[in-house]
Parts: structure tokens; sequence; C-alpha cells
């Protein structure tokens, strides 16, 4: 789903907000937690429009938005993941007031794998937890095949066969001329970074994923343990790669997610 960006920031009981261009937000006064989440490859953060209202009162939602897409289409992709980490812990700052949360799906995951990292280099504030979904840790990752050496025509198979796109939007050319660029963009970008392989973090980690998610199989989203100096949890769920975004299985993740973070 596509959010229009406003002119200025305003509160709503609606739905996200453009605060800045990287910040969505959904104010919640008296908010317990903030959970910040980034999106799937080429995704906006629009795609978390749902998760404001799929969770409680207690947890404002904070969507990244990176250049390249939705309301920034016409600005040029990042290029440098470091430049990128940067510039997000600058403009996270001034709205983070206590504690917090990422969650992140696919090449969203590594993403909030590499700004906690930053942030616990710099002494924080850090994340009280990281929910990676979707997302095979810095090793598999590096050594699987990379995507964005393919053809245009390769890479929309293997796109479309992770089944990002409804089928009456694949049979779009025009939409999917609109929509393929910035997932290459990310593939782009992450693939020809050098991940972090030895890091580790003092901040717990819940892998997510589907069960049938050919990107992510079980054994290579197990090995995000040797990412935490404290605690791991996998979780499974009986789909594929957007499990997330399916109705009941997106509620019960919300209800995961609420649980965690609003722990005594």
């Amino acid at each position: 789903m596509v959010i229009h960006a406003r002119s200025h920031a305003t509160e709503t009981s609606a739905g996200l907000v453009v605060e800045s261009p990287f910040i969505w937000r959904a104010r919640r006064p008296g908010h317990r937690h903030q959970l910040v989440c980034f999106p799937q490859a080429g995704g906006g953060a629009g795609a978390f429009t749902d998760w404001v209202h799929g969770l409680p009162a207690d947890i404002e939602v904070i969507a990244v938005q990176l250049p390249g897409r939705q309301n920034r289409i016409l600005e040029d992709a990042a290029t440098e993941v470091g430049p990128l980490v940067r510039t997000l812990a600058q403009a996270l700052r001034p709205v983070l007031d206590g504690p917090f949360s990422f969650f992140g799906h696919s090449c969203g995951a590594l993403l909030a794998f590499e700004l906690a990292l930053a942030l616990q280099a710099r002494g924080g504030p850090r994340p009280a937890h990281l929910f990676l979904s979707g997302q095979a840790s810095p090793v598999p990752f590096r050594d699987r095949p990379q995507l964005h050496g393919l053809s245009d025509e390769d890479f929309r198979a293997e796109v479309l066969r992770l089944g990002g796109f409804d089928e009456e939007l694949a049979e779009d050319e025009d939409a999917m001329e609109a929509l393929l660029p910035p997932v290459m963009d990310d593939f782009t970008l992450w693939e020809q970074h050098v991940m972090p392989v030895d890091a580790r973090l003092d901040v717990p980690i819940t892998a997510l994923v589907g069960e049938s998610d050919s990107r992510a199989p079980r054994a290579e989203m197990e090995t995000w343990g040797a990412h935490t100096d404290t605690a791991f949890e996998l979780r499974v769920y009986p789909s594929g790669h957007f499990y997330l975004f399916e109705p009941g299985l997106s509620s019960e993740l919300l209800e995961f997610i609420a649980a965690t973070v609003l722990e005594p």
C-alpha cells in the first residue's frame, strides 16, 4: 500500500505520517516502546501501515523510508551501506525517546543489524531487541549466488518466484517496470557490501521466517544466533517469504512482537 507524503508532520490516528525524508511515524502519546521497521528489498515505509493498528497503543510504529521509492522515487538509491547507516543514525536520534526495538525484513534485516552494530559501537542508544525476518545472516548471505548480476528477465523471474507481487500486478508491464528497479538497487547495495561476518551484539535476536522461504532456509536463519551474546530464538511460520503480510500470520506475528517488547 502506498501512502502519499504530506507537506508537514501532524499527529494522526489514521496511520504513518512523513516526519522527515527517512522517517514515517504514527505518533502515540504515552507509548511504552517504539518499533522501528525496515522494509524488504525495494519496499517502502508504507509496507508497515497496517501494523499501526495491529499493535497495541503502548507501541509506537516508526517506519524507515529509503531514497528511490514511494514519495522518494525521484531520488537516487543508496549505493554504500556505511553512509546510509550513519545518515539513519542521525535521522533516528531526535525520534527515539525511550526503549525501542528493530524489525527488518529481507534486506531490511541486514540494515537493522548494521545499524544496531553502529549504535552499539557508539555506546548507544541501542535497541532492546532485534527481530530479523526472511534474511540469512551475514555468512550464508555472503556465500549464496548473487542476483544483481542477472539479466532483467532472470531477475524478474526470481523476484516473482518469491511472491512479492500479486498475479495482476506481475502481468502489468508498466507497473513492473517501475517497481523492479528499487528491488534491484537493494540487492546491488547489499550484495556488493562486505558484511561483518564475526560481529556480535549485546542484544537479543529473534529470527523469523516462512517455512517455505527459499531465500532464507531454516538452517541459515538459525545462524543469526552466532551474532548475539544474549538470547536467541527462531520462529517459523507456515508460509513463504512474505508471510508477514498475510492477514492471519501478520496478526500472530504482531502479537508475538508486542508480548516480547512489552513484557515486564
